[in-house]
């Protein structure tokens, strides 16, 4: 397959990138600095520089032409202020998402965030905006005509893989490694029982192909 991963200099994206490539796939990322280029080289992906949030829709939608899978991996990063946050990790997704309808490229997967539902509406607080800017675009995801999944992870720590994972429509709040988040992803995108799910991830006691394996259908509530 060819996957596009936008946020594709990202810590999550880098390995997915390294995974899918050993697997024989094609990853592309979309980068918006073109000196990241060469990492993403060395992690088996073609770089292409492209800034959600400056380009056109169009122009979104011609790099993603061709592709099997586009993968939205990016973000703000935890000391962006709150005006990027609802900029690249809310309205950026929702552009890719719609850049992929408009290439006819169906299957989606978005990074979310677990607990992205329950923000407080009220606060200004940067976690709280974060949450929030998941919460629209997942939901937004969900209304689009797509092959979607939405991951939302535990927190994040940069731990070795351990390949065992916890699947569950609400999680507790603990822990996964990026790795293991990757190869979350990376599975996702060849197990055809995620398509249409929305779940939350944290490390468990199940492998990865087992515990994706066992969705039987949406686990999600509107």
């Amino acid at each position: 397959m060819h996957i596009v991963i936008a946020g594709g200099h990202g810590k999550i994206a880098l390995l997915l990138s390294r995974l899918l490539a050993d697997a024989g796939h094609t990853p592309t990322g979309l980068i918006r600095n073109p000196e990241h280029a060469a990492d993403l080289r060395s992690a088996g992906a073609d770089p292409v520089v492209l800034d959600l949030e400056k380009s056109t829709p169009e122009e979104i939608a011609s790099a993603l032409t061709g592709a099997n899978a586009v993968v939205f991996a990016a973000g703000a990063g935890p000391d962006s202020g709150p005006e990027r946050k609802l900029t690249v990790d809310r309205d950026g997704a929702i552009l890719l998402a719609e850049a992929s309808v408009a290439a006819g490229v169906a299957r989606f997967v978005i990074v979310s965030s677990i607990g992205a539902d329950d923000y407080d509406p009220s606060s200004t607080d940067g976690m709280q905006i974060y949450l929030k800017a998941k919460s629209e675009a997942d939901a937004a995801v969900r209304a689009l005509d797509l092959d979607w999944t939405i991951v939302r992870p535990g927190g994040l720590t940069n731990d070795a893989p351990t390949g065992l994972v916890t699947v569950a429509e609400r999680s507790d709040r603990s822990s996964i490694s990026r790795a293991d988040v990757a190869a979350v992803i990376a599975n996702v995108l060849e197990t055809v029982q995620t398509i249409g799910t929305q779940f939350e991830v944290v490390g468990g006691t199940t492998p990865i192909t087992e515990a994706l394996g066992n969705l039987s259908g949406p686990v999600h509530t509107e």
